[in-house]
């Protein structure tokens, strides 16, 4: 636009405006150049080396145990046998979040998962916020899974060498410890599998994936054994809102299905795969999930369960009257922990990666490894991070500050997946939500729902969390971001 009301220089056209804050905070990011961009980082490229099996394998990896090996010692007490229930809400509102999440993951198959989709549908601080939410579920949540692992590696211990590490060194403060060394142990672990290469975590984290399926289907196959349908009878003790209550707890079960997203620039055939990586992975996660949480309640009265991390392995010694089987599931679930990290960790390396190449966050998250193909200084400071975090605070805090970060995460991407559709609604589409804009706005509204069942404590977190990044972002990313610049191509 030019400014017709001041005199011309040097008898020349007047100089255009430069853009307003409100324009720059609004700017989006064309499809297109996301989609070329795609694996480009500094000093080297991404490697397409996944296919199907191995995002699926990622997703499960990033989710699958996490709220049945971890979680469900402290939801069970808020809803009661009716844990099941909440575990199918949760499920349901990953269910219509998943679905925008396979449209958009196949629309623009990129690292950024739904960052990058905002910044394409609803502009550069839009995307920041999203990209924000989305370093607190994946950041925080490798943190506040490694702590669980620390419990089921003493259950190991206990049940092996007959030996447990001490409180001081195995629980943060605030639990009864000092520093959780297994926590940092366990992330720095998946540090050295991610150094190694996308491909080579991918196969590790398969191996991973079927030992903690095996796990399940063993503890579903004894727990059955004690099984007692009296354990039923007051279905639902603390109402609906304890339901509520417990399946806002339990989305973060859910968190890591979109994990697949993230991996749009390794994939060999994005726009095909990641759709159906993202809702098969949602379909075995479920179904599992509901079909251990069934079997613990009826194996042990509700009001017997405690926040203890290692409630399944504590189950299998109850049912059974031995420790073998306690031992053998503590021992599954240490691999599947691990697993999770792994994965949630790649995830969030991934997402920085993009944010960074935007110019976002500095460029020292953006540079990839020539020999490796991977972006090691990314990798090597967000395990410092995690690591630390994981050692020093308390699981629920983690878990629900998580699940908050989440559910808003999630929603932006179900508005994205309208947006985009009014938008651009000739672009070429390898998977549709069905009965858009329905599905959609119930994702939306689920998410919004859930969020209000969680904590005041967890939403002034939130909110803090929140005030940080918006600073964050005016101080550095507002000033570099690469959206004010011309791309590459436009400059020559």
């Amino acid at each position: 636009m030019l400014d017709h009301g001041a005199p011309p220089h040097n008898g020349g056209p007047a100089a255009p405006h430069p853009p307003g804050v409100g324009m720059r905070l609004m700017r989006r990011k064309p499809v297109e150049r996301l989609v070329a961009e795609g694996g480009q980082g500094e000093g080297g490229t991404l490697r397409r080396s996944l296919g199907l099996w191995q995002l699926t394998m990622i997703s499960i990896g990033a989710t699958l145990g996490t709220g049945i090996f971890v979680v469900l010692g402290e939801a069970v007490p808020k809803a009661g046998p009716a844990v099941t229930l909440s575990f199918v809400i949760a499920g349901l509102t990953a269910l219509f979040s998943a679905l925008s999440y396979a449209e958009l993951a196949g629309t623009i198959p990129v690292s950024g998962s739904s960052y990058s989709y905002a910044y394409a549908t609803m502009g550069e601080l839009v995307a920041w916020v999203c990209g924000w939410c989305l370093m607190l579920e994946y950041g925080v949540s490798v943190a506040a899974v490694a702590v669980g692992w620390g419990e089921y590696l003493n259950e190991l211990l206990d049940g092996t060498i007959g030996v447990t590490l001490p409180a001081a060194l195995s629980a943060p403060p605030g639990d009864g410890g000092v520093f959780n060394a297994p926590a940092l142990i366990v992330v720095m672990l998946a540090m050295a599998f991610l150094l190694g290469g996308a491909r080579e975590s991918a196969r590790a984290n398969t191996v991973m994936v079927l030992v903690k399926i095996g796990a399940l289907v063993l503890f579903c196959a004894i727990g059955v054994q004690g099984f007692r349908s009296g354990n039923y009878e007051n279905f639902m003790p603390l109402g609906m809102a304890g339901v509520s209550a417990a399946g806002a707890t339990l989305f973060f079960s859910y968190i890591g299905f979109d994990a697949a997203s993230t991996a749009g620039e390794e994939a060999k055939n994005a726009q095909r795969d990641l759709p159906r990586a993202i809702l098969l992975s949602l379909a075995i996660i479920t179904a599992l999930y509901v079909l251990v949480a069934a079997v613990a309640v009826g194996a042990k009265p509700w009001r017997q369960f405690t926040d203890s991390e290692a409630t399944l392995a504590q189950i299998m010694r109850e049912v059974t009257g031995q420790s073998f089987w306690g031992t053998l599931l503590a021992f599954c679930a240490v691999i599947a922990i691990a697993s999770v990290v792994l994965t949630v960790l790649y995830g969030q390396t991934r997402i920085l990666f993009a944010m960074s190449r935007d110019g976002l966050v500095p460029k020292v998250f953006a540079r990839v490894s020539p020999r490796t193909g991977t972006p090691r200084a990314n990798t090597l400071i967000v395990s410092l991070f995690c690591g630390v975090l994981a050692a020093a605070v308390p699981l629920g805090q983690l878990a629900d500050a998580t699940s908050i970060g989440t559910l808003f995460a999630f929603a932006l991407v179900n508005v994205a997946v309208v947006v985009l559709r009014r938008s651009r609604p000739d672009m070429p589409r390898s998977f549709r939500v069905p009965l858009s804009p329905l599905l959609p706005a119930l994702g939306f509204g689920f998410c919004l729902w859930m969020m209000g069942s969680l904590s005041t404590v967890t939403w002034v977190v939130f909110g803090v969390w929140m005030a940080v990044g918006l600073v964050f972002y005016f101080l550095y990313g507002y000033r570099r971001s690469r959206l004010a610049a011309p791309a590459p191509s436009e400059a020559k």
